[in-house]
C-alpha cells in the first residue's frame, strides 16, 4: 500500500505544537525528582496507597516511550500477603544463592544488608514484557531485539519518578529466579519478568544511595564516562 503523504503532512499540522523549555520551578521538580529518587529496601509504612494514586503511577509508566510504539508492558498488582509471602521465599533462596557468591567480609556486607520490602511495603507490581505483542516485525526492532526490554525499563523508570512526587518509595527487587515468580503469578513461559518492584509510602530517605553510604560501591564521576566523538577508554 503506498504511503498517503498528504494525510501524514495533515496530522503533522494538526497535531505538532510549540516545544519549549519549563519553567524554572518546573525544571528544578524534575532534576529533583531524578536525584533523590531512592532504592527503598526496608523503609515502608504499611498502610496502602491510594487507588487513584496507584492508577496515577501507572499511568505515568504506560506513557514510557516504547520502540515501535508496541507498549510491550503489563502490570500485576500484588497486594495479598500470603502471595507476597510466596515472593518472599522465593527471593529469600536466590539471595542465599547471591550471598555465597561473595566471599568473606564482601559476603557479611551483603548480608548485613535490610532487604525486606517484599514484606514490608503494601504493594507490589510485577512488570512484564510481552515481547510478541506487535507481532514479528516491529519498527525499530529490527537489528536490536532487545528493544522491547529497554522500552519496559522506560516505564519502570517512569513510575519511579512519579512515585518520588508522590512521596512513594519504590525498591526494585532483581534477586529472583524468574521461572519461579512465574509460576507462583501464572504468568506464560513467553512472557520476560523486567521487574519486581515494592511500593509504600515511607517517612524518610537516604539523602544518598544506601549502598554509597554503606560503602558497597561509590558514584563514578562523570567526567570519566563521557568521551567525545568514539570510545576513549581501555584498549579492545
Amino acid at each position: 500500500m503506498p504511503v498517503d503523504e498528504e494525510a501524514f503532512s495533515a496530522v503533522d499540522a494538526e497535531h505538532l505544537v510549540a516545544a519549549g523549555a519549563f519553567s524554572e520551578a518546573e525544571r528544578a521538580a524534575v532534576y529533583r525528582a531524578i536525584e533523590t529518587r531512592r532504592d527503598v529496601r526496608d523503609q515502608f509504612r504499611p498502610d496502602p496507597l491510594p487507588e487513584a494514586l496507584v492508577r496515577r503511577l501507572l499511568n505515568a509508566a504506560h506513557n514510557a516511550p516504547s520502540v515501535g510504539f508496541m507498549q510491550p508492558w503489563n502490570f500485576i498488582l500484588v497486594r495479598k500477603p500470603e502471595t507476597r509471602e510466596k515472593i518472599w521465599e522465593a527471593f529469600r533462596a536466590a539471595n542465599d544463592e547471591a550471598a555465597s557468591m561473595f566471599a568473606d567480609e564482601r559476603q557479611s556486607q551483603y548480608r548485613a544488608l535490610k532487604l525486606e520490602g517484599i514484606r514490608k511495603a503494601p504493594l507490589s507490581i510485577c512488570i512484564t514484557c510481552d515481547r510478541d505483542r506487535a507481532g514479528p516485525v516491529v519498527l525499530g526492532r529490527t537489528h536490536n531485539p532487545a528493544m522491547d526490554v529497554y522500552s519496559t525499563v522506560c516505564a519502570v523508570q517512569n513510575l519511579w519518578l512519579a512515585a518520588r512526587a508522590e512521596g512513594v518509595g519504590v525498591g526494585w527487587v532483581s534477586i529472583f529466579h524468574e521461572e519461579a515468580i512465574k509460576r507462583i503469578l501464572n504468568i506464560p513461559p513467553r512472557i520476560a519478568i523486567v521487574a519486581w518492584l515494592c511500593l509504600g509510602y515511607v517517612d524518610r530517605l537516604y539523602d544518598s544511595p544506601e549502598l554509597a553510604l554503606k560503602g558497597w560501591r561509590q558514584r563514578l564521576p562523570l567526567d570519566e564516562l563521557v568521551y567525545e566523538e568514539g570510545w576513549q577508554g581501555e584498549e579492545n
